[in-house]
């Protein structure tokens, strides 16, 4: 177990659902932990086990109570998350193409300015990030990324949106995003990006997995409105890069 946490804690969740939360706040460590113990899981399932849902501090445990209680589940679980992490291995990377600022990231120049600095500013730090997919929420494809640049977090809006476009670039707090379907939000909203995380009939159905590693890159709006047809058609669009 990492020094810095401590041992994780069991929290029922409902009759048929047990939360292991390592942290209580957003935590790279305890990410790390959240998608050790899923693997683990998968690689030695456990019969009653029917789902696992990792998010950013906790692993949210589906399992049948007819087959197994909450203690003797608790039990298993918490052996494997005290086990070492495992050697760390090349994560799956993506560029994304996003075209920033106008019609497709209303909130770049307020963002600018907040910031004190210009949108080209903002645009370049964006870009030079190396993000995280810590996890996969809110709604089907909705990744939220870890590593945003200090310079870039800033405090979510005070009135949020009730309606933001698919594909929409954001950022809010300390976390950057990747918002699939057209959702409400109050995140600041930098650009749209043509590839779609989620497709319903496109094989693979979701693209971008926690533990994946995304970069950005910058677009025209002419390029955005090309490759979202192709997207639109069941294109991939994202670029794997490959080590």
């Amino acid at each position: 177990m990492s020094a810095t946490l401590p041992p994780p804690r069991l929290l029922p969740s409902g009759d048929s659902a047990v939360t292991v939360e390592f942290s209580r706040t957003i935590d790279d460590d305890a990410n790390q932990r959240v998608l050790a113990l899923d693997k683990a899981l998968a690689a030695s399932p456990i019969d009653a086990i029917t789902e696992s849902v990792p998010t950013y501090r906790s692993l949210l445990v589906h399992y049948d109570p007819g087959k197994i209680g909450f203690d003797a589940l608790g039990e298993k679980l918490l052996a494997l998350a005290s086990q070492p992490l495992p050697p760390a291995t090349k994560a799956r990377r993506w560029r994304i193409p996003v075209a920033y600022g106008g019609e497709h990231g209303i909130d770049l120049e307020d963002v600018a300015k907040a910031l004190n600095t210009t949108p080209d500013d903002i645009v370049a730090r964006h870009v030079a990030g190396d993000y995280k997919v810590a996890m996969i929420g809110f709604t089907p494809g909705w990744s939220y990324l870890s590593g945003l640049d200090k310079s870039l977090q800033m405090s979510r809006r005070q009135n949020p949106r009730l309606l933001t476009p698919a594909g929409t670039i954001s950022i809010g707090g300390i976390q950057a995003g990747i918002q699939c379907l057209a959702a409400p939000s109050g995140w600041h909203l930098l650009g749209r990006t043509p590839v779609r995380t989620y497709q319903l009939h496109r094989n693979p159905t979701f693209l971008t997995e926690p533990g994946d590693r995304v970069t950005f890159f910058a677009i025209d709006h002419k390029t955005f409105e090309e490759q979202d047809r192709a997207a639109e058609a069941g294109e991939i669009i994202a670029e794997q890069v490959v080590a």
